[in-house]
């Protein structure tokens, strides 16, 4: 199974979670669709958008579950990004991980199979 990656802030999940869904972090609403991230682009998403934050969580989606609301579109670099258009329900995570930072200030990665 696919999956994409969500870099999402705890207290933003803790709050989709009593929800049921997720609505999005702000830089998610403004552009209108939920940035998601492939494996190999989600390292180079924490290091740029996320660089030195803690209390973050890695959220895992199966693309086939997100169905035609994900799109994969071009980035400013013109490589292609999953984009989510709408609310993200909760029960779409395959698995939610925290995204701890090691004594450097980097981030520490789950096994992204898992």
């Amino acid at each position: 199974m696919p999956l994409v990656f969500k870099i999402v802030p705890r207290p933003l999940w803790t709050d989709a979670l009593a929800k049921g869904q997720f609505d999005g972090a702000p830089i998610d609403l403004e552009d209108g669709y939920i940035h998601f991230s492939a494996a190999d682009q989600v390292r180079e998403t924490a290091a740029k958008h996320f660089a030195g934050q803690d209390d973050l969580l890695l959220v895992a989606c199966d693309t086939a579950v997100l169905g035609s609301r994900l799109k994969w579109e071009p980035s400013r670099g013109g490589a292609l990004f999953p984009h989510y258009y709408g609310s993200l329900p909760v029960s779409a995570a395959v698995w939610v991980k925290d995204l701890p930072l090691d004594t450097h200030g980097c981030h520490v990665f789950p096994d992204l199979d898992q």
